[in-house]
């Protein structure tokens, strides 16, 4: 089951999700490949922090956070990878690594690549290590408002 949090926040809105166990895995790719799923169609929640100020980036499984174009589109003279030890404090009801991308649950704005609407549904982390939560990318963009990463941005910054 999702976090508590995570789970009463979908109930509050009515959105519909499915669960799905997998054995536990160290990387979003490594969990990709214990559900059976696409990596391109499961999404790992990085915390990043832009100008010192935590925000979480959701992507596939399959890439990696590109730091020039998120400070370019965030408007931020620096973007780096948080530590552990600087927002675990955020997410206390989560397994280390297993954060979902709900950023407005935590008071962190949300950066998403563009490519994860290309699935129709998202498979994420749901706070367990071991449990992935899969909605619909619709769902999620209308509860989140993330910021959305295009592939044009990329190509521009590149």
């Amino acid at each position: 089951m999702p976090v508590q949090k995570v789970a009463d926040f979908l109930a509050a809105h009515r959105v519909p999700y499915r669960t799905q166990r997998h054995t536990p895995a160290f990387t979003a790719q490594e969990v990709a490949e214990q559900a059976h799923i696409s990596g391109h169609r499961v999404a790992k929640t990085v915390v990043v922090k832009l100008d010192g100020k935590m925000a979480l980036c959701v992507l596939p499984a399959t890439e990696r956070v590109n730091f020039s174009m998120l400070r370019h589109v965030a408007g931020s003279h620096t973007a780096e990878l948080a530590t552990e030890e600087e927002f675990a404090s955020h997410f206390p009801t989560c397994e280390p690594g297993a954060m979902p991308p709900f950023g407005n649950l935590y008071g962190l704005p949300v950066y998403a690549m563009e490519t994860l609407k290309s699935g129709r549904t998202l498979a994420f982390n749901s706070g367990d290590a071991s449990e992935l939560l899969v909605i619909d990318w619709e769902d999620f963009d209308e509860l989140v408002h993330p910021v959305v990463l295009t592939d044009r941005q990329k190509a521009a910054i590149a």
